[in-house]
């Protein structure tokens, strides 16, 4: 059709020559809109392929075949290859399950043998943070997710306050002009100027068109980066210089049969106003530095820093159930099967990111920020700690877990702690609050190291929204004992002795420990009877006589003074 049309004249090649530019420019600048269908290529490029294949060795049998009765029998076929793949690949999740497989096999996998101990705790959850930043801004701006990040040696939640989603002509023409940025170590957080940074970036995740944080990032990409990578979560931090960047976590996937997504790097985007030059380089070559991950560190800003995506973590950590063999996680087999239990659908999901310290730990891990999973028993009325993962926030290519089940600890695990918080406080008016995210405090108390789970009570309104309080209850749960300890939100200082105070005479019966934190033995009551019952002999002085003969010559000599 097209040939017949050049052929006709002058015209007509002028104006498919034209129509090809056009196209061409089209393709090129619109690339950001048609990348989530290369992506779905990539990501089931095999099954496409092998059900193209049946479908036209079908049809063509179908079309060779002159009997009625083999041409239904070939439809039959067909119907039924598709009724198999649809009803065993997406129903019953046998995609998936191939798909956590390769991420399994391809796992860096370290099993330690002593858990780690935790650090500048965060006191606030993080839906907390998000509904008290919220309460800080104008009708006309919005507050990203917040996000875990280390900004000059101190831990803090940092979001952007950017353009309403319900406004579209600020979306269109407004930039990003703040970042929040919060410590998560007190129980404090203040949303003031103090921790109100200015600072303006022209792309940003609510804004609209070639100003799209995923849009412009798509646009950096390359030919081959269009069909394997995609954008994530985006992160607020400081740079090397100490200007304020965004990182954007990528993903990439890799393998043929059964893609799976790995950690892709970062795509660092600099602060800067919207002009013409920039609406230029947006929308031809895109934002953004590409750094790979075996090039980050090259940069010390983005080492033992949260960059990498949840989805990336979750998948990783859920791939552990394959630790007893391929056919484990089955539903006839689950003897060592796990999974990541999943929380109310209001309140914070798994991954909770988490400060370790790795010094005493036999390991090379670094110490700094780590995605935390506890994952537990396959089945909802099994709630034991099975494995605690720690899956190292940069990306780096380790995946660290402590197997508690081979050990027999009888801990008890996350979704096990809720029931537990509202037992032990009967008096609260527990749907209007609720317990949430339960994050490991591990610490070194009485001898040895102890693991206890951080949770928070929070408001709740009937919409789903939290109530941020800046002096939340908290409570310590004993993940081996079970026991809950309600701890002083503003005396962190005091939270390891608060659990002594009430323990210590259940793990001195329990464990045969000795005395901690200056604590004086009281005396057994048979020892303060025979202390009290002893008759105390008085000491004879043996010089009495003598003291007495020089009496006698001292009262001689005072009388002849007489």
């Amino acid at each position: 059709m097209i040939k017949s049309y050049w052929k006709k004249g002058r015209k007509q090649k002028i104006i498919t020559v034209l129509l090809s530019l056009v196209v061409l420019i089209l393709l090129f600048v619109l690339r950001d809109d048609y990348q989530p269908a290369l992506l779905f290529l990539r990501k089931f490029f095999f099954v496409i392929l092998i059900s193209v294949l049946i479908l036209l060795l079908g049809l063509r049998k179908f079309r060779k075949t002159a009997s009625t009765a083999s041409r239904l029998g070939t439809l039959g076929l067909l119907l039924v290859f598709f009724g198999i793949l649809y009803v065993f690949g997406w129903h019953y999740g046998m995609y998936d399950y191939m798909k956590t497989y390769n991420v399994f096999n391809h796992l860096n996998k370290v099993e330690i043998h002593e858990l780690p101990l935790t650090q500048n705790e965060r006191i606030q959850p993080l839906r907390n943070i998000f509904s008290m930043a919220n309460e800080s801004v104008g009708e006309t701006k919005d507050v990203s997710l917040p996000h875990l990040v280390r900004v000059d040696d101190e831990n803090k939640w940092t979001m952007a306050i950017q353009p309403s989603e319900k406004y579209i002509m600020q979306r269109i023409s407004d930039n990003t002009e703040e970042v929040f940025s919060v410590s998560s170590t007190t129980p404090f957080p203040r949303f003031s100027n103090q921790n109100r940074i200015p600072v303006t970036f022209s792309i940003g995740e609510t804004l609209k068109f070639s100003r799209n944080t995923y849009n412009a990032v798509v646009q950096r990409f390359n030919p081959w980066m269009l069909f394997n990578y995609e954008p994530s979560d985006t992160f607020y931090m400081k740079n090397d210089n100490g200007s304020w960047v965004q990182v954007v976590s990528l993903i990439k996937w890799k393998g043929f049969f059964f893609p799976y997504p790995t950690f892709g790097g970062v795509m660092i985007v600099d602060n800067g106003e919207h002009d013409f030059n920039d609406y230029l380089e947006r929308i031809t070559i895109g934002k953004g530095t590409f750094v790979s991950p075996d090039k980050i560190k090259n940069y010390p800003f983005l080492t033992k820093q949260n960059t990498l995506s949840e989805k990336v973590s979750q998948l990783q950590a859920e791939s552990l159930k394959f630790l007893g063999g391929f056919s484990d996680p089955l539903p006839w087999n689950m003897e060592t099967a796990v999974k990541i239990p999943e929380m109310p659908v209001d309140q914070n999901q798994q991954p909770y990111v988490t400060d370790f310290d790795f010094a005493d730990n036999n390991s090379d891990a670094y110490s700094g920020l780590y995605h935390w999973f506890g994952l537990e028993p396959v089945g909802d009325e099994r709630t034991s700690l099975s494995y605690s993962v720690f899956i190292p926030a940069d990306g780096t290519d380790k995946l660290y877990y402590y197997d508690h089940a081979s050990k027999k600890q009888g801990y008890a695990g996350v979704s096990a702690m809720p029931l537990k918080i509202v037992e032990s406080r009967k008096e609260f008016d527990w749907d209007a609050n609720k317990p949430v995210e339960f994050r490991p405090y591990i610490k070194d108390i009485a001898g040895r190291k102890r693991m206890f789970f951080l949770g928070t009570v929070s408001a709740i309104n009937k919409k789903g929204q939290f109530d941020g309080s800046a002096t939340p209850d908290l409570a310590l749960i004993d993940s081996e004992y079970r026991d809950v300890i309600w701890i002083d939100v503003k005396h962190p200082s005091q939270w390891d002795e608060t659990i002594y105070s009430q323990l210590n005479e259940a793990w001195r019966a329990s464990e045969g420990i000795g005395y901690y934190f200056n604590e004086k033995p009281k005396l057994d009551l048979d020892i303060e009877q025979t202390l009290d019952s002893l008759i105390v002999v008085p000491k004879i002085n043996n010089n009495t006589e003598q003291i007495e003969a020089l009496q006698r010559k001292l009262d001689s000599l005072k009388a002849l003074d007489n």
